[in-house]
Formats: C-alpha cells, sequence, structure tokens
C-alpha cells in the first residue's frame, strides 16, 4: 500500500470490505488493531512474519470470542488485514506452521530457541527469531503476545500457571535483546484485558440467555390469554353480563431475572 495513505484511508477500506454493524462489546477492538495494523504497514523495519502472524491472530481471537453472527468473525478479520495490505489467509497459514513447529517440542527446547535468536530452532521458527537481530527490526505488542504464545503452544506448557509462563516470555525478551520493561507492560495489559473482555463476554451471553428466557416466558403468556378470555367471555354471558374480567398476566420480569 502507499506510504501516503492515512488511517482514515485504512478505517474507508476496513469498513467497504465489511458493511456491517460491529457490536459496541467488539468495537474498541477492531478500531485499536486497525489503527494499530496501519502503522505496522508502514514501518520499515517491519516484517510480517511468524512471530506476527502468531501475535495478531492470538490477539483477535481471544478479543473476538462470542462474535456475533459467529459466520462474520473469519471475514471481520479478514477486513482487517486487507484494510492495511495484509492477507488474512496467509496470516491464518503463517500461525498455524509457527504453531505446528513449536508443538512438537518441549517448553525448554522453544525457551532454548528463543533465547539463542532461532539457533536449532526448526524453520519457520529460526527464521523467523534470526530476524530479531537485524539493526532495523521493529518491535511491536504483537511480537510480544506471538512470544507468549508460542511458549503457551509447547509440550508441558498446560501445566504451568499463566503467571509463570508470562514470566519466561518477560526472561526470554530481555535476553532476545528486548527492553524487558516494554515486554512487561505490554503483556500485563494484554493478559489484563483480555479477562476483562471475558468477563464481558460472559456478561452479555447471561443476559442475552435471561432475555430469551423472559421472551419465552411472554410467548408461553399470550397463548394463555385467549382461552382465559373465552372463558371470560363465557362467564359474563352466563352471569347476565355481570362485570367479570380474566385475570391479566403478571408482568415481565426485568431483563436479567
Amino acid at each position: 500500500m502507499s506510504a501516503c495513505l492515512t488511517v482514515a484511508d485504512s478505517k474507508r477500506a476496513f469498513h467497504a470490505a465489511f458493511p456491517h454493524v460491529i457490536g459496541p462489546l467488539y468495537r474498541r477492538m477492531v478500531d485499536e488493531l486497525l489503527v494499530e495494523l496501519h502503522l505496522l504497514s508502514r514501518q520499515s523495519g517491519f516484517r510480517s512474519d511468524g512471530l506476527f502472524a502468531v501475535g495478531l491472530t492470538q490477539v483477535f481471537d481471544g478479543f473476538s470470542k462470542g462474535y456475533r453472527p459467529q459466520e462474520q468473525s473469519e471475514p471481520l478479520f479478514a477486513a482487517l488485514c486487507a484494510s492495511s495490505g495484509f492477507d488474512a489467509q496467509q496470516i491464518r497459514a503463517q500461525h498455524a506452521a509457527a504453531v505446528a513447529a513449536v508443538g512438537e517440542h518441549s517448553l525448554d527446547e522453544v525457551k532454548h530457541w528463543l533465547a539463542q535468536r532461532g539457533n536449532g530452532a526448526p524453520e519457520p521458527i529460526a527464521g523467523v527469531l534470526a530476524g530479531i537481530d537485524r539493526s532495523d527490526f521493529h518491535y511491536s505488542r504483537l511480537f510480544a503476545v506471538g512470544l507468549l504464545s508460542l511458549l503457551q503452544q509447547a509440550r508441558g506448557a498446560e501445566s504451568m500457571e499463566p503467571q509463570a509462563l508470562r514470566e519466561a516470555a518477560h526472561e526470554i525478551g530481555e535476553s532476545m535483546g528486548l527492553m524487558k520493561e516494554r515486554v512487561d507492560k505490554d503483556l500485563t495489559l494484554y493478559a489484563s484485558n483480555l479477562q476483562k473482555m471475558a468477563q464481558a463476554v460472559e456478561l452479555m451471553e447471561e443476559t442475552l440467555a435471561a432475555e430469551r428466557r423472559r421472551r419465552e416466558r411472554q410467548a408461553q403468556g399470550t397463548k394463555v390469554t385467549p382461552a382465559d378470555n373465552s372463558a371470560g367471555e363465557t362467564v359474563s354471558k352466563t352471569e347476565n353480563e355481570t362485570n367479570v374480567m380474566p385475570e391479566s398476566s403478571p408482568p415481565a420480569s426485568p431483563q436479567g431475572g
């Protein structure tokens, strides 16, 4: 894409590719990724490699859980990528290749590769980590998230506490020449925001479930009403038009009840 294009241009490209309403819960995630991808695509030292792909995919998939309608989730990802000149299918393929390469090895092996800039690692990991030594290497938070995500994919990582894995990522980032404070800040913020998003999604799903139950109760009450009205009318006629009214249905419970 042309370097003269602005964030506004990327946003227009995104909305042209994804002309759907985005729920309030996901708008901030979409907006932040739009801006981040736009800025990264214009950095001369940035490379769209496997580590970036793992980080981007992890961030999107983590923050888009519960997205409705579900069938629009992947088109949303494709539009986000395309708005700044990235190919979503290529990103997914790079992510899958990196995860597959790591998943066959132990956590200690993966930590060694990361600390040694890819020495002894299989492709595509070796090439990705070797690129960190470039003089024009450009760091982003997606790099840090990708680093953590690769550690999580290694054999034996599932038995470790999340905090222990984050600390390992911090140490490895420092040994790779990255600023430990920056990696620590990015991963801590990522974990905190991901937890908040999960809680918000859970609350949203509980609210929707409560609303469905309310509508079902309301629908059942509506079905009974005609019979009640007929009965009431029969009673009225039998008692020479005495003012006998059928009981009204109870008011619907408030949302979430």
